[in-house]
């Protein structure tokens, strides 16, 4: 006479891999950014990147967006603890990036 047999222990989930992005060397055009906007709705997050000519003072010509990224919020999200940590690790090695360009110009005195 067989028995069954339960396991009070959990069942291990099956893993789930992680596909690897592959990167398109040739295809592949980098964009410089001075400039971004956030937008969205309930649905998905709008980032325009453009490039601010005249990022100093008030601007005299306007911003051409030339880049848009659409992500979902969950890919927003993915995205936000990467850049998070990416910045984290940058700020250990070289020290404290200063979002305010008002704190990080010297006056003209003590420029040399």
């Amino acid at each position: 006479m067989a028995s069954d047999i339960t396991s009070d222990q959990p069942q291990s989930a099956p893993q789930m891999q992680q596909a690897q992005p592959v990167v398109e060397g040739p295809n592949l055009l980098p964009t410089y950014a001075n400039f971004a906007r956030v937008t969205g709705s309930p649905e998905e997050l709008v980032l325009d990147f453009g490039l601010n000519p005249t990022p100093f003072g008030s601007p005299s010509t306007p911003v051409k967006v030339s880049e848009r990224l659409v992500l979902n919020y969950y890919t927003a999200k993915r995205l936000w603890a990467a850049l998070g940590m990416a910045l984290q690790r940058h700020e250990q090695a070289f020290g404290v990036l200063e979002t305010d360009v008002n704190k990080r110009v010297l006056p003209q005195s003590q420029r040399q």
